[in-house]
Formats: C-alpha cells, sequence, structure tokens
C-alpha cells in the first residue's frame, strides 16, 4: 500500500513530532507509514484523514500484488 502522508504533511507544513503527538503515536510510526514500511490500523487510518479533512481513500492508495 503506498500513502501520501508525507506530502500531505509537508504541505501543511508540520513535522513528524507534531502529527505524532496529535495522533497520539510515536514519531516513529510516522516515520515507518510515510516510508511504507507500516501499514495502519483502521482507526489510526480514520484519525489522519480526520487530522487532515481527507478520505482514508485521499492518503492511502491499495494496490493489489499479482500473484503469477
Amino acid at each position: 500500500m503506498r500513502n501520501g502522508l508525507e506530502k500531505f504533511r509537508k504541505e501543511r507544513g508540520i513535522g513528524q513530532e507534531e502529527l505524532a503527538t496529535a495522533l497520539r503515536v510515536s514519531r516513529q510510526t510516522i516515520s515507518s507509514l510515510e516510508n511504507g514500511r507500516y501499514n495502519p490500523s483502521i482507526i489510526l487510518a480514520f484519525r489522519l484523514s480526520r487530522y487532515f479533512g481527507l478520505s482514508v481513500e485521499d492518503i492511502f492508495i491499495y494496490e493489489e500484488e499479482e500473484n503469477d
């Protein structure tokens, strides 16, 4: 799954620490989300969407993997 979290965060001039505090997660969680190393829980995905005023689908892009 890809996401536009870093783009939305930087467009608004928000640091990782500030976002983490607002969402009650660690800065490392934000970093891992932005780098694609971590997929959020549904609750965190909704918190992010509400924080940015966007839909979950605007932030997270699900790409199905092809199994050949």
